[in-house]
C-alpha cells in the first residue's frame, strides 16, 4: 500500500507544476493587456493553449489520486471488503477505552476500527512515531464512526483526537496504541499484551 508521507510528497511536486502554470497563464495575459501596443488577439492561441494545460494537469491530479490512494477505492466499495480485525473503540469524557491496552495488529491485515462518542465530537488519528499522521477521522455523537485501514508497515503508532472539542481535548492521547509486527515480533507482542491485561 502506498503510504500517506509518500502521496503527499508527489502531491507537493505536483501542484507546484498547477500553480506555476495558472501564474504564467495570468503573467502572460497581463504583459498583453499592459504593453502600449495591446497583443492580446495574438496570443489567443498560447492563452487557450494554457487553459487546456491546466484543465488536462487538474483533471489528471484527480484520476492519479484516484488511482494511487488505496482509502478513495476502500470508500466506494467499503460493503465488499472482508476485514481481519475489529476494534470497537468508545470516546467519553475526554478519554479513549481501548478494548485491549495495545491493539496489536499482523502486517498485513485490514483492520476496521468502530468508534462512538457518547459525548462530543472528538477526531481519532492514527500517528507514527516520527509525529506523522497515517490517517484521521471525525468522531460524530450518535453516528455510525468507522474507519477501515491496511496495515503493511511494522511499528507503533499512538492515537490522538484531532478535533477541537474543547481545552481539554488536546491531551487526548494514548500513546503507542496500536502495534504492527510479524513472526516472532508478533508473538512477543501478543504474549505481552496478554500479561498486561491481566494485570489491568
Amino acid at each position: 500500500m502506498i503510504d500517506s508521507s509518500n502521496v503527499l510528497n508527489l502531491m507537493k511536486v505536483v501542484y507546484v507544476i498547477y500553480v506555476a502554470i495558472v501564474i504564467s497563464m495570468v503573467g502572460i495575459y497581463t504583459f498583453g493587456l499592459t504593453r502600449e501596443t495591446k497583443i492580446v488577439p495574438k496570443i489567443k492561441i498560447p492563452f487557450y493553449g494554457w487553459i487546456g494545460l491546466l484543465v488536462f494537469v487538474g483533471v489528471g491530479i484527480h484520476i492519479m489520486t484516484y488511482n494511487m490512494i488505496p482509502w478513495v477505492k476502500w470508500d466506494l466499495n467499503r460493503d465488499k471488503i472482508k476485514v481481519d480485525k475489529e476494534f470497537n473503540i468508545s470516546i467519553a469524557d475526554y478519554k479513549f477505552t481501548l478494548p485491549e491496552k495495545t491493539l496489536v495488529i499482523e502486517e498485513g491485515q485490514t483492520v476496521s476500527f468502530n468508534l462512538k462518542s457518547k459525548d462530543y465530537t472528538y477526531g481519532f488519528g492514527l500517528f507514527r512515531e516520527n509525529g506523522s499522521i497515517v490517517f484521521q477521522m471525525q468522531v460524530v455523537p450518535g453516528s455510525t464512526n468507522n474507519l477501515v485501514w491496511k496495515f503493511d508497515k511494522p511499528g507503533k503508532y499512538s492515537i490522538r483526537s484531532t478535533e477541537y472539542s474543547g481545552p481539554r481535548g488536546g491531551n487526548l492521547l494514548v500513546k503507542n496504541a496500536v502495534a504492527v509486527a510479524s513472526g516472532p515480533a508478533l508473538a512477543q507482542l501478543i504474549l505481552e499484551n496478554k500479561m498486561q491485561n491481566k494485570t489491568n
